[in-house]
């Protein structure tokens, strides 16, 4: 074969070093010319530009990139949920909102893990700067644990506190104890709660006294507390997930027998309190006449209106934004501030005092 096959379509894969020959200039001026970070005139870049279309050449491998700067400019974030099911929630997809906002202006990109097995990359295999956990139990402090001995930068929102973990909190016992008050001064003392997952196997079902006291589930748990501060006997179910379809069944288990039917229910997401709603309107019970409803998250949910749910918003994307700024500055070597954020009390038209027929 002739020298001239370097200079035609290369066989296999084409390098940065053919494409410098083909150019006319030393590889480094190359590597150059396509960070468009150095001094390289025009005319010459658009000549190593053109030896690369030559050459079907589409670039320096961003992983060797990564390897020089010691960092990948990827940011994991930890969602438990199965991947399918994380975007089904709004409030995680505001939080990314959040922290896309802070972090992609920087040239990070992110990468959702989760610890279900979902996917190729594995929290303790990718190739992260730094880690966003997202609603995680304390299950994950053995892997938290691998982070930190790596030196990457650990953020979590709404997660156990955890030593060298930046803690981004919002008020959810607080929270949880106002929406109980709320019932309570309009006069119900027959009160039930609809919880997301307390465990892993997201098991559904009665909310037992071992469920509760074996919760992994942060949130969940300090949701449940507040609610037991007001009305300590109060009988609930465990959903498998924030899906109004889980509300449903949650709903109908609780509201089948008029002896033992409530007259308010607590749901844990808005989600969830959108299926109680329907799981009502199945079994012909008014709302808010014979049922009381409260949600939380203060997300936007449709197909109940007139309805409009009574709930405790939270700021979801500030809690992303939080997270973002925190891991900038844990990756400058500053440490970050860790925040607390308070949700507000929306009075919708969903509650109203008792009805003693």
């Amino acid at each position: 074969m002739s020298g001239e096959a370097t200079t035609g379509p290369a066989r296999g894969r084409p390098t940065l070093a053919a494409v410098a020959r083909l150019a006319g200039v030393s590889a480094s001026t190359a590597s150059l010319a396509f960070s468009g970070a150095g001094p390289v005139s025009a005319a010459t870049r658009a000549r190593v530009l053109a030896a690369a279309e030559r050459l079907d050449y589409a670039g320096p491998d961003p992983r060797a990139q990564s390897l020089r700067r010691g960092r990948s400019g990827i940011i994991g974030v930890v969602i438990e949920d199965r991947l399918r099911d994380a975007f089904r929630d709004p409030v995680n997809i505001a939080m990314l909102d959040g922290l896309a906002d802070e972090t992609g202006p920087l040239g990070n990109g992110l990468l959702l893990l989760t610890d279900t097995g979902d996917g190729s990359a594995t929290i303790a295999t990718a190739p992260v700067d730094a880690v966003v956990l997202i609603g995680c139990s304390t299950r994950l402090a053995e892997k938290v644990a691998v982070f930190r001995q790596r030196g990457v930068a650990l953020v979590a929102i709404e997660a156990e506190p955890m030593a060298g973990v930046l803690a981004i909190g919002l008020d959810n016992r607080e929270a949880s104890r106002r929406l109980a008050r709320h019932l309570e001064q309009l006069g119900h003392d027959l009160v039930a709660m609809v919880t997301l997952p307390l465990n892993d196997a997201r098991s559904r079902g009665e909310l037992t006294a071992e469920l509760e006291r074996e919760s992994t589930g942060f949130v969940a748990s300090e949701r449940i507390r507040g609610v037991r501060e007001v009305f300590p006997n109060a009988r609930g179910w465990v959903s498998a997930g924030s899906f109004i379809e889980e509300g449903v069944l949650a709903g109908l288990a609780l509201l089948a027998d008029p002896e033992t039917r409530p007259t308010a229910i607590i749901a844990q997401s808005d989600l969830l309190a959108v299926g109680v709603i329907r799981a009502a309107e199945q079994l012909g019970i008014g709302i808010p006449g014979e049922l009381s409803v409260v949600g939380f998250d203060g997300v936007r949910v449709d197909g109940i209106a007139p309805l409009d749910l009574t709930t405790m918003r939270q700021p979801a994307v500030e809690k992303g934004r939080a997270a973002g700024r925190g891991l900038i500055e844990m990756l400058a070597g500053r440490p970050g501030e860790p925040v607390s954020f308070t949700s507000a009390f929306h009075p919708g038209n969903t509650t109203a005092p008792p009805s003693r027929a």
